[in-house]
């Protein structure tokens, strides 16, 4: 079957046009689709990165970076907006390459479509026109055969009557055959001329109009089919990119360690002290049997209170602020605050000494080439490295020695817990000279105050023999009042009587706290 329009649509033009114009509508909705979509994916990207921005870890929370769970979360959220780029390139290209030159095309498809149909209605009426002045002469040469008929009839009827009119009504006749004449050769030519125009407009100008609109009709329907193949192949191209954001999220996921987590737990909030150790039975029904020192001793907590005098300088717990030193930590945080601290100086001493080693190249380099720049202009910035670099070395020495000084001494404090080989308790001097340092730093922060009252009672588990200032000596199985708990340092604060008053180690004694006294028993 012919598909050629100039040859099957020959009598359709008015179809014709309402189809092309149809077809150029659809174009202008299909392009009005693409670009609402492209708005779709700029919004869909807009919100996955809002999401993702909203959930990001934020930066007071820097500690949570350690388990693998978070890390996992914290990579998710990285690729979702990697897939919100994704989305915002692909809805640039839909834009770039499909709405903009739709629209353009679309533009120059009115213009061309124009164009065809006018040159169709300007055909059109030129047959129309032949065929107005074809049935004029028709009408004519009619009208003119119908009065030359009538002419000759009066013309022989006048003959018979009247000689003188007859003569005047054949010389009539003649003139009106002879007019009958020039229309029916006027006929002849205007049907000629039509026929004539009629095969050019059916087999020569309509057949080439048509075409070119089947051809911009065409055109148009492999445009449209095009846009779509280009709207798959921008999808496309970011698959891929998206196929790896979604493998990444897999990995992520696979790399979650609970058991690595749960370990974590242990490494960030591991104090490093023992647990406290079994309670003895106190035998209350010998109380009467107790020492007269005893006795005193509890008889007369109100009247060591009413007293004052003159104490050793304890330290001071200040509040909103922590030492330094990170003393007020339990041993394992101690550790880990103080590696910390050992590593970030370590880090500024490899930035210094890049930035020395740069200096020196670049002043061999102003020695060897003085037009470059003068040498000793640099001399003044490598000196300051070297001062920071000096610095930096004696801050990680200090550091070092206390962070030694606290692992020795936590696990010196450990170790004294229990009895030698010989069977003798061990003393904790170098805990002793922990906390003399301490003590020190405060000498002048206590004038004379009263007392602190009692908390509870303890008893002494092992001999200790206090060397320093602050501590105080006891025997095995003496009875103290205490007054103060360890606060973590390993040291609790006693008293035996009015005037002798100091620190033990937290671990050679039992400590009893009354019932109204505030926080629980320590142990080391």
């Amino acid at each position: 079957m012919s598909c050629n329009w100039g040859t099957e649509l020959w009598d359709q033009f008015d179809n014709l046009e309402k189809h092309t114009s149809w077809g150029i509508d659809f174009l202008e909705r299909y392009t009005k689709f693409v670009k609402e979509r492209a708005d779709i994916e700029l919004s869909y990207a807009k919100q996955i990165r809002s999401l993702s921005k909203k959930y990001h870890p934020k930066r007071n929370r820097e500690d949570e970076s350690r388990y693998t769970w978070f890390v996992a979360f914290a990579a998710t959220l990285q690729q979702l907006n990697e897939l919100a780029i994704q989305r915002e390139d692909l809805a640039e290209n839909l834009n770039a390459q499909i709405v903009c030159e739709l629209t353009r095309y679309t533009q120059e498809l009115k213009t061309e479509r124009k164009s065809h149909f006018q040159d169709g209605r300007r055909a059109q009426q030129h047959i129309e026109s032949s065929w107005k002045q074809l049935e004029s002469s028709k009408r004519r040469f009619e009208r003119d055969c119908k009065e030359a008929e009538r002419a000759q009839h009066v013309s022989d009827k006048i003959d018979l009557d009247n000689k003188t009119d007859g003569e005047k009504a054949r010389q009539t006749a003649q003139q009106k055959q002879q007019a009958a004449e020039e229309s029916r050769k006027d006929y002849v030519t205007s049907l000629n001329q039509f026929n004539q125009d009629q095969h050019q407009h059916y087999h020569t100008l309509v057949p080439v109009i048509y075409q070119r609109i089947q051809d911009m009709e065409e055109r148009r329907i492999e445009r449209i089919g095009e846009a779509m193949r280009s709207l798959a192949e921008a999808e496309r191209k970011v698959l891929p990119v998206v196929s790896r954001c979604l493998d990444a999220m897999m990995e992520a996921a696979e790399s979650i360690q609970p058991r690595k987590d749960t370990r974590q737990v242990v490494e960030v909030y591991k104090s490093g002290f023992d647990p406290p150790g079994d309670v003895e039975f106190e035998d209350y029904s010998a109380t009467m049997r107790r020492s007269i020192s005893e006795s005193s001793y509890l008889d007369n907590r109100t009247e060591e209170r009413r007293q004052s005098r003159k104490l050793w300088p304890f330290i001071r717990k200040t509040k909103g602020s922590s030492p330094a030193d990170c003393s007020h930590l339990p041993p394992e945080q101690r550790r880990k605050k103080l590696q910390g601290r050992i590593n970030n100086i370590n880090q500024e001493i490899q930035r210094e000494r890049e930035q020395r080693d740069a200096l020196l190249k670049m002043r061999e380099v102003y020695e060897r080439s003085p037009q470059m720049g003068d040498a000793s202009s640099l001399e003044p910035r490598l000196d300051e490295v070297k001062q920071n670099l000096q610095r930096l070395e004696e801050d990680t020495q200090v550091w070092l020695s206390e962070a030694d000084s606290r692992l020795s001494d936590h696990s010196t404090r450990r170790q004294s817990g229990g009895c030698g080989p010989d069977g003798s308790y061990t003393e904790d001097h170098s805990a002793e000279l922990h906390f003399k340092s301490r003590s020190s730093e405060f000498d002048d922060d206590f004038d004379d105050e009263e007392p602190l009252p009692s908390i509870g009672t303890c008893k002494s588990l092992y001999p200790f023999q206090g060397q320093n200032e602050g501590t105080l000596s006891m025997l095995e199985g003496e009875l103290l009042s205490v007054v103060e708990e360890d606060k973590g340092d390993g040291w609790t604060r006693v008293r035996r009587n009015l005037e002798e008053e100091g620190y033990v180690p937290t671990s050679y004694i039992k400590v009893f706290l009354d019932s109204s006294a505030k926080g629980a028993m320590t142990y080391i």
